[in-house]
């Protein structure tokens, strides 16, 4: 399927692995040029050798006010105007409301949340500027059905869902598509770093297997295309079923 969206360009953070690795790589095998953004080098290169093209990458760490302003001039010198943000970071330290103080939420509310916020309103202006843009964040299920042990997690994705729900309201009329894609259990590090068992997690899925991370990827670069135009202000569950709710 054509998405035609080739000779666009992409930035996507948290790129060197997992669902940002597989979003990149499903963007750039539809002709998009693409920055990936991650913290470390090494993984960032070895996550390159994996993406079509010549993609760009850009080390930053989102938790950093300053990196991302570092980060997002860098991308325009690379690749010029960018026409798609994915919007990806890794998750807080788990914990409940008893084990979680409260000087931990600042940092979980910078990486999960003002990151992408800061993020849009450096390249939204110029999207809509142009008349065509895309933002997709990747949020978590957790946004409809908040995880045990994931407090931080849980409180920072749903703010950010609302702000790019008010954001795709305000930006629709000018081309520029916001919506979040909502990941319940893939096959990544992350989730080795939560669950010592994945057999049983996976058992515990209406699928019965965990969601693999390329067919992530092409879900989010179906959000991005030309025949995508009409989905925004979207939250799109990709969990196996895992959220009960209607909505």
């Amino acid at each position: 399927m054509d998405l035609g969206i080739a000779g666009r360009t992409a930035l996507v953070t948290g790129a060197s692995g997992g669902l940002g690795l597989a979003s990149a790589q499903a963007l750039a095998s539809a002709g998009v040029r693409v920055a990936l953004v991650a913290r470390s080098i090494d993984r960032l290169n070895a996550a390159a050798a994996t993406v079509d093209g010549d993609p760009v990458t850009i080390t930053a760490d989102l938790s950093q006010p300053g990196d991302i302003d570092d980060m997002l001039t860098a991308s325009r010198e690379a690749l010029g105007d960018i026409d798609i943000l994915v919007a990806n970071a890794g998750g807080p330290p788990p914990g409940n409301f008893a084990s979680t103080d409260l000087g931990a939420y600042p940092d979980a509310l910078q990486l999960n949340l003002l990151s992408t916020v800061a993020m849009c309103k450096d390249l939204i202006p110029s999207m809509q500027e142009r008349g065509w843009g895309r933002v997709v964040a990747i949020t978590s299920i957790s946004v409809r059905q908040p995880i045990d042990q994931l407090i931080l997690s849980n409180t920072a994705r749903a703010g950010l869902t609302a702000f790019l729900k008010t954001t795709a309201t305000e930006v629709a009329p000018d081309g520029v598509t916001v919506n979040t894609v909502q990941p319940g259990l893939h096959a990544t590090d992350r989730l080795t770093q939560l669950y010592d068992d994945l057999e049983v997690v996976a058992s515990q899925l209406p699928t019965g297997v965990l969601g693999d991370p390329g067919d992530f990827g092409r879900v989010v670069a179906f959000v991005c295309s030309e025949s995508a135009r009409s989905i925004t202000g979207a939250s799109i569950p990709v969990d196996g079923g895992t959220a009960k709710g209607l909505q």
